[in-house]
Formats: structure tokens, sequence, C-alpha cells
């Protein structure tokens, strides 16, 4: 499911695509920036958006072999939750049974 299915989805639910798309977009914009600014998001059931640290290291190039030094970053991450991680393990045990 991309971003346009969703909208289409949750606008057959609330009747109006144009809220729908408002709502989508506001969700997701208010995400990036919480997280972004250090915040960290956590929706009951669904799971929890963080910004996750990564250090200064050392790597290897794959073709060559010689190291290459990789700066710090930081990059966004996510825990699914409880509820999250149970339905997805329902759907995945019927997918396995077709």
């Amino acid at each position: 499911m991309n971003k346009k299915e969703l909208v289409d989805a949750i606008a057959d639910r609330v009747g109006d695509k144009k809220t729908a798309t408002e709502a989508v977009n506001a969700v997701l914009d208010t995400i990036q920036k919480a997280v972004a600014s250090g915040d960290k998001v956590s929706i009951t059931g669904f799971g929890a958006f963080e910004m996750a640290h990564k250090p200064a290291r050392t790597a290897r190039n794959p073709s060559t072999g010689a190291e290459i030094k990789v700066a710090e970053s930081w990059a966004p991450k996510f825990r699914a939750g409880s509820d999250f991680k149970d339905l997805v393990n329902e759907g995945g045990k019927k997918a396995a049974k077709k």
C-alpha cells in the first residue's frame, strides 16, 4: 500500500478524499517533525517512532577491501507495538496456509 492507497482507504471511512489527504499529511508531518527534533512518538498498540544514533565507524569497501571512514549519523527508527505484532503474526499464519 502506498500513500495514495492509504488516503483512498481512509477516504472510504471518513467519506471525503480531501479530508483524508489532509489527515494523512498532518499525521505524517507531525511524526516526522517530532522525531527529527528528538522526541519519541508512541502510538499505543501500533508502535513507536524515535531517533537512533549511529556512531562514526570504519567500514570496508566490499569490492576493494579498502577501509572507509563512515561519519556519525542519525536515522529514524520504528518499533512495532504488541497489538501490531500480533496482527501481523496472525496474517502471516493465514498467508502460510494458502
